[in-house]
């Protein structure tokens, strides 16, 4: 059974990402949600010991870690912890230069649009 964390400040694409996760792995998943970068990382601290496979984040959610976007902020911290160095980290977002962030951290991205194509889940198998 895949850990998966799904992090969204809206809860639309939450339910969205969610949907499509369960259909790409037949519901043999553990899903976990959480509404910013710092439940976020508060989650993933929590789950050290079992730590998540796939962490889908956002990158536009709060706005106190600029010049970093939130999700940006998660993504460095979870690479400080040892425990996540098998993990997969997938941005989806709107953001502009997602491919750019996307590459500085050596994760894959997902553009939001992208997402009206449910085969671009794909990537996460």
């Amino acid at each position: 059974m895949k850990k998966i964390l799904i992090v969204d400040d809206s809860q639309k694409w939450v339910e969205y990402h969610k949907r499509h996760v369960l259909e790409l792995f037949n519901d043999d998943v553990d899903i976990t949600t959480t509404n910013s970068a710092r439940e976020s990382l508060d989650c993933v601290t929590l789950n050290i010991d079992e730590p998540f496979d796939i962490i889908l984040t956002d990158m536009q959610m709060e706005t106190d870690f600029a010049p970093l976007y939130a999700g940006e902020w998660l993504i460095k911290q979870i690479k400080t912890y040892k425990e996540y160095l098998n993990t997969r980290i997938v941005i989806i977002s709107a953001t502009y230069n997602i491919r750019v962030i996307a590459e500085k951290y050596g994760v894959l991205c997902i553009p939001k649009a992208a997402c009206q194509l449910p085969e671009s889940y794909r990537i996460l198998i």
